[in-house]
């Protein structure tokens, strides 16, 4: 959505939404048509989000608008080539033919490294430069980390007209899984769901000590459940969440933190886990289904550790819940919880019930949420308001599936550029000698370097780059390759709340005007699930196993809650330092009791 001071005028904003909507129904047909050839559906994935990061994107100073202008014009038209010319450039098998097509690759690679800057920054498209560095020139680095080269007719080939690189299985996730996941959520966000998400927390928790924050706990969860993003987490539900908290005499320090810890579990939450899932199901070969009933009790633990840490808080600072006049009556809880629940229901009933795939299933609870856009939370009719209520859903739809789409393809041109040069063995290789073979040893390398890059670029990028290289080392250490992915993941989340970086901390604390230092450092203990739960499920894999073995599943549930409740308690309740460290120890013995067996 744009931001107040570029608001665009009524006639901008309908070619904004027009446009908008020529994004949204290409994705959605490509869900009803049938088979696409990739080298048609993927270019033009990149086509369509090429505007909204360079002509719609922040607004910058005049070289800014020229250059993006340029660029997606440019952009465009190379992706034009490539799918118009699709047949013939599948004979090619990734090799380049003339100055023309090296041209045109070029302008891709660049069009590509521009994008992804132009939408978060020097990080990622520095990482790719390098990695293209790499492939280039490779071959001159002495040592085993040399590579033996690639013809450049070959290696940007590979990267730009194969189902390779740019438009390799990465970017289909994006083309046909997230994009429409992405869309069913801006739908949602665009009506009354948002507020139906706000009511039930309120009526649900509202009344207890810490009440204010076990709202922004629910909230977040429920919300994060559709947006995946931390930051769009904090900037919804905080802007509510926080002035409530502050209103009651919650710290500052603590308010922000509630919210920033929340929200951050927006991204393990299913179904869409910060797009993490869908890449997940391409790179495990995992069905999307057994993905969800594997991260839900994981996802849970964080949200109880967090509602275990505002107890302790509530009982040292005697926090109360919120006012009876404060909270929704029933006939509005009613009435907004309709706004989600009916969508949800459809797509829950459209992959469990009916057996769609997700994405067909998505569809439908699109088309429901659609629907609801044409009422409000008193049940009436306004023309105008309905409009402005699809134009808002299109118009962020587009932004939001541009984004993702810049940050996948940069994440793509990476990992083409691994599989090209073998570097990705070559660290998995490295990993194994450093660890000695050993797998904890290699788990908390492997943490390290998720820690590490997560600081720089996007969970779901420092995600698929991590696990590129480091979960092979994992599974050939005994990990099942669905648990060596979601340890990966959930520790590519740790910069969300961890300094220097933590994108959700530093949005809360400027919210609240709070010193982002003290709001992180209540936020790592309040957040500890983050830290401990993916070990967790190092040490109890039954936590994995819902689908296939509920009770052993929810009794390594019960375990390791009861262990993350100790901790929590250890670290933010009352008590001489003694007893702390008794429960913090007592809490870490009990999460990992299995490991001395």
């Amino acid at each position: 959505m744009t931001s107040p001071e570029h608001k665009p005028a009524p006639l901008s904003r309908a070619f904004l939404a027009a446009l908008a909507a020529v994004l949204v129904v290409f994705h959605l047909a490509l869900i009803f048509s049938g088979l696409v050839p990739n080298l048609v559906s993927r270019p033009l994935h990149m086509a369509l989000a090429l505007p909204w990061i360079f002509v719609f994107g922040t607004a910058g100073g005049v070289f800014s608008r020229v250059t993006g202008y340029v660029l997606a014009a440019l952009g465009i038209a190379a992706c034009g080539w490539i799918a118009w010319n699709a047949d013939l450039l599948i004979d090619q098998y990734g090799f380049l033919e003339g100055d023309f097509q090296i041209a045109v690759a070029a302008i891709l690679i660049i069009t590509t490294l521009e994008a992804a800057r132009r939408a978060i920054n020097w990080p990622l498209p520095l990482v790719a430069a390098l990695a293209l560095a790499y492939g280039l020139l490779g071959q001159h680095i002495p040592g085993e980390f040399g590579h033996a080269g690639t013809p450049l007719a070959s290696f940007l080939g590979t990267l730009t007209v194969a189902e390779g690189g740019l438009w390799g299985s990465l970017t289909g996730v994006s083309v046909s899984v997230v994009a429409i996941f992405v869309i069913f959520g801006a739908v949602l966000n665009a009506g009354e769901a948002g507020q139906g998400f706000m009511n039930v927390a309120a009526t649900a928790a509202g009344r207890l000590n810490g009440g204010a924050a076990k709202v922004s706990v629910i909230s977040s969860a429920l919300f994060g459940s559709i947006s995946g993003s931390a930051s769009a987490n904090v900037a919804s539900t905080g802007a509510i969440t926080l002035p409530a908290m502050t209103r009651l005499g919650y710290p500052k320090r603590l308010a922000a933190a509630v919210e920033a810890v929340a929200s951050s579990g927006g991204q393990i939450m299913p179904p869409l886990m910060g797009a993490g899932a869908f890449v997940m199901v391409e790179l495990t070969g995992v069905p999307y289904t057994s993905i969800m009933a594997a991260a839900i009790l994981p996802a849970v633990l964080y949200f109880l550790a967090v509602w275990v840490g505002i107890n302790a808080y509530a009982s040292k600072l005697d926090l109360k819940g919120i006012e009876d006049k404060d909270r929704p009556d029933a006939r509005a809880t009613l009435i907004t919880t309709a706004f989600f629940l009916v969508p949800f229901t459809v797509l829950l009933w459209g992959m469990f019930g009916a057996g769609y795939t997700p994405q067909y299933a998505a569809c439908l609870a699109i088309v429901a949420g659609f629907i609801l856009l044409f009422t409000n939370a008193r049940l009436g009719f306004d023309l105008k308001a309905t409009v402005l209520r699809i134009e808002e859903a299109l118009i962020t739809a587009a932004r939001q599936v541009s984004m993702i789409a810049a940050i996948i393809l940069c994440a793509s041109l990476i990992i083409g550029v691994l599989s090209i040069t073998g570097l990705g063995v070559k660290i998995t290789s490295l990993i194994l000698s450093a660890s000695g073979g050993m797998l904890w040893p290699s788990l908390l390398l492997t943490a390290l370097a998720c820690l590490i890059l997560g600081m720089e670029v996007p969970t779901t990028a420092a995600y698929v780059i991590c696990v590129s290289v480091a979960g092979p080392a994992l599974t050939q250490l005994g990990l099942a390759p669905l648990q060596a992915h979601l340890f990966v993941f959930w520790f590519a989340l740790l910069s969300t709340i961890t300094p220097p970086v933590c994108g959700a901390v530093f949005i809360a604390s400027g919210m609240i005007g709070e010193n982002w230092l003290k709001v992180a450092g209540t936020a790592m203990a309040l957040g500890i699930g983050l830290y401990i739960i993916p070990l967790g499920m190092i040490a109890n894999p039954a936590l994995l196993s819902l689908a296939s073995e509920p009770l052993p599943a929810l009794v390594a549930f019960a375990q390791v809650g009861l262990g993350l409740g100790l901790l929590s308690f250890g670290m933010i309740g009352k008590g001489g330092a003694m007893k702390k460290a008794a429960l913090v120890a007592g809490g870490l013995c009990t999460v990992f009791l299995r490991l001395a067996f």
